[in-house]
């Protein structure tokens, strides 16, 4: 972690002579380890020198006159830092010798300050492209990098014009070390951040991409899902009590529809439409992606939520806490036998997996029914099923050919 404070240093170079013997007296101001040094105008023997009291000897009119001149440079770079300082805009050793100069320094804006004004531009964007819990994800976010900037500068910002690939790096070590993060919440914390410079370089406040050789360190996270055994042994299971047999219901409801908590949570009567060829749909709005989700109601889906047709409430489903519904769930998993830790998102899984890819439903048409923004979100998460499948088919096709 760096200190905020200048160092002044006068140096000679010795190699460096007139042919008087005199040689230059530079001035080196350090600040945040960057040197800016430039030639005081003065000269001297280097005899004459005391590098380790930084002045001019031996004592005598000319050299008092020099000493008091260094003195005068050294006491004017320190009032040019301080101003800068009092002045609370972001600078760096080039902006001290530029007041120091008395040139103008313009301020420049900070990363923290961007990111300040990207969160603005997504309020705006609430309900419109991006949910309020997506939102206040940003704002998360947006604190980690300030507190990363005060770790690694000793500041309350850094110049946007400073960040360069290092400080990416820099960043990912200490949301790593410092924060304890998973490279699963690092990567999501650093494409946050991404997005932000996306908006800094949009708004001419950055010209050059500090990612563009970046590359995220991939994590292979295993799909977990239930089993076509495992989910029908779910389906026939009742249990004496009500509340449980209604998380069940739900749970089986999403495994043949793909509804995520807020979704099925959410779901009202008139979310439930006749669609164009004759059979009952879901339209929903997709919370998450800020899209509307649709998807055809499958018997086991349809005898489901007919059994909570009667309610007078609007909603289909009756309401809950997604933390009271998982509770439930490793309780029923007990009862019937499921060894894995069973959530409400493995329902979505199994909708992707075991009812849809199993019985041969095309990539592109399950990324449709799972609401999914691209393409290739699907595949990322889903193409080891498809090898496995192919690799199912194929072992039975070889099975064929050696009767």
């Amino acid at each position: 972690m760096q200190v905020n404070r200048v160092t002044i240093l006068y140096v000679i170079y010795k190699s460096r002579k007139r042919k008087d013997g005199c040689t230059s007296l530079n001035c080196r101001i350090t600040y945040q380890n960057k040197r800016k040094e430039f030639a005081t105008g003065y000269y001297l023997k280097a005899q004459n020198w005391d590098n380790k009291n930084q002045v001019v000897k031996p004592t005598e009119t000319e050299h008092n006159f020099l000493n008091t001149q260094l003195s005068l440079i050294k006491t004017q770079i320190n009032q040019a830092f301080l101003l800068l300082q009092v002045n609370e805009i972001t600078f760096d050793v080039d902006d001290i010798f530029r007041k120091y100069t008395g040139e103008e320094v313009k301020p420049d804006v900070g990363i923290y300050e961007v990111y300040t004004l990207f969160l603005k531009y997504l309020q705006k964007l609430i309900n419109k492209e991006l949910n309020e819990d997506t939102y206040l994800k940003y704002v998360t976010y947006g604190k980690h990098l300030k507190e990363f900037i005060k770790w690694k500068y000793n500041s309350r910002d850094v110049k946007i014009s400073s960040v360069k690939s290092s400080f990416i790096e820099h960043y990912e070590y200490y949301l790593k070390t410092e924060k304890g993060f998973a490279q699963v919440t690092l990567n999501k914390v650093i494409q946050r951040f991404r997005r932000s410079i996306k908006y800094a370089i949009s708004e001419d406040y950055l010209t050059k991409d500090p990612f563009m050789l970046y590359k995220a360190r991939r994590v292979k996270k295993e799909v977990v899902y239930l089993s076509q055994a495992e989910l029908l042994k779910l389906e026939n299971q009742t249990f004496d009590i009500n509340r449980i047999q209604q998380i069940k219901d739900m749970f089986v409801f999403c495994c043949y529809t793909g509804l995520a908590f807020k979704e099925m949570i959410g779901l009202t009567k008139k979310d439930v439409i006749l669609e164009f060829d004759g059979n009952l749909w879901i339209n929903v709005h997709r919370v998450k992606t800020s899209r509307s989700y649709k998807v055809p109601l499958m018997p086991q889906a349809k005898n489901i939520m007919g059994s909570y047709h009667n309610d007078d409430s609007d909603f289909v489903f009756p309401r809950i806490s997604n933390p009271k519904f998982n509770a439930y769930l490793k309780e029923i998993a007990d009862v019937v036998g499921i060894k894995i830790n069973l959530t409400h998102h493995i329902a979505r899984k199994t909708f992707a997996t075991t009812v849809l890819l199993y019985n041969d439903v095309p990539m592109e048409v399950v990324s449709k029914l799972l609401g999914h923004s691209k393409m290739q979100t699907t595949q990322e998460h889903y193409g080891e099923i498809v090898q496995r499948k192919i690799s199912e088919e194929m072992i039975k096709l070889n099975n064929k050919f050696r009767k």
